[in-house]
């Protein structure tokens, strides 16, 4: 399943990258709002480097410092890159990872942008796989990522490989999605599911479990209360895909079908509106806080 799973990933967010979705969509400005960006901070960079795909906002909660190494793993169009930029300073450096080639190609377009026509010198991007990053041992201060670990199909080498290029003390600060309870079949087999962040989420204990095989230290996974159906703000979806949830509806689909079905040519937030109209994700699935110190 991994490569066949790489392959729809790599597929479905580029679209997203080609889509002009950005912040200059009140829809797109919304999802990142709902999931902590204030005005100011998306105001602060290209309007492209968001495009609606978060669940929380890592940098907040980092701490970063000037003159520190940080790395974005799965880095999209830069959003979380350039903020933790203007946080580590000239001195330091903001290192982006991503495995599909038209969101790096994104990234660099709008850190050009930022840097007046050329990169700047405190920011890079590489196309990669976040489970084999072209980074030495030990040379990162902390590692941030938004919504993003939940796409890996093995977490424990995703694991192993941020312990092996954070120094040692270095820290996670991660924002992403984690189950509360067992899904219902249905969504937990759903391909376009696992690609909108949902079915390939794990339950907050076993994230614990997972960081603390390797090597990681002081783990708290807090749960934000963000609203996942926030999602479904973004702009671009054909009518029948918008969500027709209510509070107090059951977890159980209401329809069988969906003309915002898992087709080549659906996006990534196609398929998750789809899925706001048959679930109450909120029921299943939380947006978490990680933060870990490798011990």
């Amino acid at each position: 399943m991994g490569s066949t799973m790489k392959d729809v990933i790599q597929e479905k967010y580029g679209q997203v990258a080609k889509s002009g979705l950005s912040s200059d969509q009140s829809g797109v400005r919304s999802v990142a709002e709902a999931f902590g960006y204030s005005a100011a901070e998306l105001g602060s960079i290209p309007a492209d480097a968001n495009m609606g795909l978060s669940c929380g906002n890592p940098t907040a909660f980092a701490s970063l410092h000037p003159g520190e190494v940080v790395v974005d793993l799965g880095s999209g169009g830069g959003l979380d890159v350039f903020l933790a930029a203007k946080s580590v300073g000239p001195t330091g450096k903001a290192i982006g990872i991503d495995m599909t080639p038209e969101m790096i190609d994104l990234a660099r377009k709008n850190a050009r942008q930022l840097g007046d026509g050329a990169m700047p010198g405190n920011i890079e991007f590489h196309l990669a796989p976040i489970d084999e990053m072209p980074l030495a041992d030990a040379s990162v201060d902390c590692i941030i990522s938004n919504c993003v670990i939940n796409l890996v199909p093995d977490k424990a080498k995703a694991f192993a490989e941020m312990a092996r290029v954070l120094k040692q003390g270095g820290r996670l600060a991660i924002s992403d999605i984690a189950i509360k309870k067992p899904l219902p079949a249905a969504l937990a087999e759903s391909l376009m599911a696992y690609v909108g962040c949902i079915a390939g989420a794990i339950e907050i204990e076993e994230y614990r479990r997972g960081l603390a095989a390797a090597g990681f230290t002081e783990v708290a996974i807090e749960e934000t209360g963000s609203d996942l159906n926030a999602y479904a703000q973004v702009e671009g979806q054909g009518g029948c895909c918008s969500p027709a949830m209510t509070p107090g509806e059951g977890s159980l689909p209401v329809v069988d079908g969906g003309c915002c079905g898992s087709t080549s040519a659906s996006t990534i937030h196609e398929d998750l509106s789809d899925l706001l109209s048959k679930y109450d994700v909120n029921e299943f699935a939380a947006s978490v806080k990680v933060y870990a110190v490798k011990g």
